[in-house]
């Protein structure tokens, strides 16, 4: 069947502008107005400020490893800080190769590769090469991401004189800044370029370039430079400068890209040239100190919204650079580093502020990458990473950056559909409805930003993206932004409606019954194709949940959220196997997969759903969710630690759950999993390593998740404190499902006070250890309860 045309998609999502007048469309590479100016720089003092810092620059053949990220959630860098040869390699979240894939390859499934499903990428360098300022003539080099402030800064002597530069990507202009100052003089050249053999032009003080993918889609980047003293000049294609006090440094870059699927996903009146010339020199006329102002204070009304204390570190552990301190607290295992931990989490926090705002969402690498061809291309990954990139955002108190994985998927809905409509139920996919039936949308384990789904059918992916979405609404209770994802979870739910099939099981009282399970599918990702899966059946009955409830709030579709309530009754639910102990991961009680793979997709209803719970569940489930915890060990890729020790926090096990939470923190070593110089997570490829974010933000997930649980009705303190941190530490800003946020403080092990606030929430009972009481609030009160 041919593509669906635009007024196709009106009709496939219901709405104009493919779904999305309700809800704001993704904002376009345009102009803006200049922002407000606060009157001063606000920051926390650097005595006071979480921090990483360096003793040396990045090397560039490292940069992945060493080079340290700034982001707006659109406009991405990894910055070296070398005096003599600075480099940032900078991203724009929709520089993307590809396109909407949708022809089938001989299996029924959907290609996978760099030009047909396509690949996110490097859109320019930047070179700022100062002369003099070499290895050998600085030192007292410094090298500091301020995690407080949003702000990295290198410091240096040279020749007698002190020189700092500044580098951040200010959400409010839309650029990224470079400062240079100090008591000398700067002389040298910048340099940009393309990565796609773009030529680069000159034009007054300004340097730019623009060009167009295979795929249509346009892009552009530019730079200029001033100063108030010394020289700037355009010569040889780049910029020169010489005998500046200070300098500014401003960049941007950007494309064409629209989320209007009926448009294609392009904006033809956008052009990336003209709007990254626009910016950069609208950036440049205001004061360095006036720039960095807006940008502080933009980041800090996030960053601030959340605190952490884990206790306090020795004085020689804070005096060990970043790097030296992770390696430190992997080798001395039983000397805790509170700080130390509660900065990751905080690491976890700035990469979603500066990877996740008003634009896409976070792929396998957030915003950074370092060349054209990432492994898995960059992609969406919909069976864990993307979802545990947004695990963290609710807790912590950034769940406004969820609402860009909304907007994404609300984008993308109407190709979604029309290509489930058209291809999923092709005689040779093999995971097709044998109903006949096809409703809603489906994807594929790999999605990109032009409505494209890659590698093989994902028949579950609907529904866990859905699960994702709809955390973000029990975290708030925010009714606008239901009626945003009631369309995405209503498409799923319908197309889980024509999937199911029924099939007769007994019962181990020997009585048989007719129940509903999912057509032939994978538990990602091992053993064989199967009907009936744990991860399936766990997922389908958590989106016809989330539906009914959504239905119910915005009083739509009664009859329809009737009709899977009732087919949710009647879905085969997972057993202990009698010949593993473990819970069931397939409809039999054969371990038909790898013992200790990677994924927990067994686990699926127990985190990050809580069907089954420790205080609900059967002793028997329980202990068979844990007897596969076990069997799938502790040790493995970043996020799969991550999602052990998740899991471990949710069995109230405190110190497996730590010991997790620290594998995470292990030092990457001869390309080994853990954490690299800057703090990225690597993934082992064996002779190599690569970069995934999803651990940076499950991993400090696991950390908060053993301080709170929370759940519709119940917000429970230290449900898995360790005994590393249980001296004395506290929370200020924590989101607890239901609709609150927490601030609470313990000594000894035990909580001793909290404050609830409500965000739209209105009734739950906080736990702490044996304390039970009533909450009882209307939206924006809030209650402090003395728990001595």
């Amino acid at each position: 069947m041919p593509a669906s045309t635009r007024r196709d998609f009106l009709r496939l999502t219901g709405a104009a502008g493919g779904g999305l007048a309700a809800f704001g469309a993704l904002p376009a590479f345009t102009a803006h107005a200049d922002p407000a100016r606060p009157s001063h720089v606000d920051t926390v003092p650097e005595t006071e400020a979480t921090t990483l810092w360096y003793r040396q620059p990045a090397h560039e053949s490292h940069i992945i490893q060493e080079g340290l990220p700034v982001g707006n959630g659109r406009l991405g860098a990894l910055v070296g800080c070398d005096p003599e040869d600075d480099f940032l390699y900078i991203t724009d979240g929709s520089f993307w190769t590809g396109g909407r894939n949708d022809t089938l390859t001989d299996d029924g499934q959907l290609p996978y590769g760099p030009d047909d499903f396509g690949s996110f990428g490097l859109l320019a360098k930047l070179r700022i090469a100062l002369t003099g300022h070499t290895a050998q003539e600085t030192s007292e080099y410094r090298r500091t991401l301020d995690l407080s402030n949003g702000v990295l800064t290198a410091t240096y002597q040279h020749r007698g004189s002190r020189f700092r530069r500044e580098i951040y990507a200010s959400h409010p202009d839309d650029v990224i800044v470079i400062h240079l100052s100090g008591g000398g003089t700067h002389t040298g050249v910048i340099s940009l370029e393309g990565t796609h053999g773009e030529d680069t032009w000159a034009n007054g003080k300004q340097l730019s370039f623009a060009a167009k993918l295979k795929n249509g889609l346009r892009y552009a980047a530019a730079v200029t430079a001033v100063s108030q003293t010394g020289t700037i000049r355009t010569e040889g294609g780049k910029l020169s400068f010489s005998g500046c006090r200070e300098l500014l440094i401003t960049v941007c870059a950007g494309t064409d890209y629209s989320p209007d699927a009926g448009e294609d996903f392009r904006d033809p009146a956008v052009d990336p040239l003209a709007v990254a010339r626009t910016k950069v020199s609208a950036a440049a006329k205001v004061p360095g100190a006036a720039l960095l102002a807006t940008h502080v204070a933009d980041y800090r009304r996030l960053y601030d919204r959340f605190s952490i204390n884990l206790g306090r570190s020795s004085q020689v552990q804070r005096s060990l650079d970043s790097w030296s301190r992770i390696a430190v607290r992997h080798t001395d295992a039983s000397t805790p580093d509170p700080e130390l931990e509660a900065a990751y989490v905080q690491y976890g926090r700035y990469l979603t502020i500066t990877g996740s705002r008003d634009w896409l969402p976070m792929n396998l690498q957030g915003l950074w990458i370092h060349n054209n061809n990432p492994d898995w291309y960059a992609d969406y990954h919909t069976d864990i990473n993307v979802q545990m990139n947004y695990w963290l955002a609710d807790p912590a108190g950034l769940g406004d950056n969820t609402q860009a994985l909304a907007r994404y998927c609300r984008s993308q809905l109407p190709v979604w559909t029309d290509v489930t409509r058209r291809l999923y139920n092709n005689p040779d996919n093999r995971f097709r409805n044998t109903s006949g039936k096809i409703a809603g949308w489906a994807i594929a384990f790999s999605t990109n930003i032009h409505g494209g789904s890659g590698w093989a059918w994902h028949p579950s992916g609907n529904a866990w993206l859905c699960a994702t979405l709809w955390r973000h609404y029990e975290y708030t209770q925010d009714r606008a932004y239901l009626e945003t994802i009631y369309p995405v979870l209503k498409g799923a739910a319908e197309f889980w409606k024509s999937r199911l099939i029924t099939t007769e099981v007994t019962d181990s009282n020997g009585s048989s019954r007719e129940v509903l399970i999912d057509d032939t599918s994978w538990s990602p990702e091992h053993g064989p194709d199967g009907k009936g899966n744990t991860y399936a059946q766990e997922l389908a009955w958590e989106l016809f949940r989330e539906f009914a409830v959504a239905a119910r709030e915005l009083k739509r579709d009664t009859d329809l959220a009737a009709e899977l309530e009732a087919m949710q009754a009647r879905l085969y639910l997972p057993r202990v196997s009698p010949k593993t102990g473990w819970l069931e991961e397939w409809m039999s009680p054969e371990n038909l997969g790898e013992t200790t793979h990677r994924h927990l997709s067994p686990l699926i209803g127990f985190y990050p759903g809580d069907r089954i719970s420790v205080d609900t569940s059967s002793p028997q489930l329980v202990k068979g969710v844990e007897e596969l915890l076990k069997a799938r060990g502790m040790d493995s890729f970043g996020w799969a630690c991550a999602w052990r020790s998740l899991c471990w926090s949710r069995l109230k096990d405190a110190e497996k759950a730590y010991q997790l939470y620290l594998t995470v923190l292990r030092p990457s070593m001869n390309n080994g999993n853990g954490t690299s110089a800057n703090w990225f997570d690597m993934y082992s490829q064996g002779s190599y390593t690569i970069f995934q974010i999803d651990a940076n933000l499950g991993g400090p997930t696991a950390a908060l998740e053993m301080l709170l649980y929370s759940r519709p009705g119940v917000i429970e303190l230290l449900p898995a404190l360790p005994e590393a941190w249980s001296s004395e530490g506290s929370i200020t800003g924590m989101g607890a499902r239901g609709g609150f946020t927490v601030d609470f403080s313990w000594k000894n092990g035990k909580a001793t006070a909290a404050t609830i606030r409500s965000v739209g929430g209105t009734q739950t009972e906080l736990r702490a250890g044996t304390v039970r009481k009533k909450i009882s609030l209307r939206a924006g009160e809030s209650v402090k309860v003395g728990l001595r």
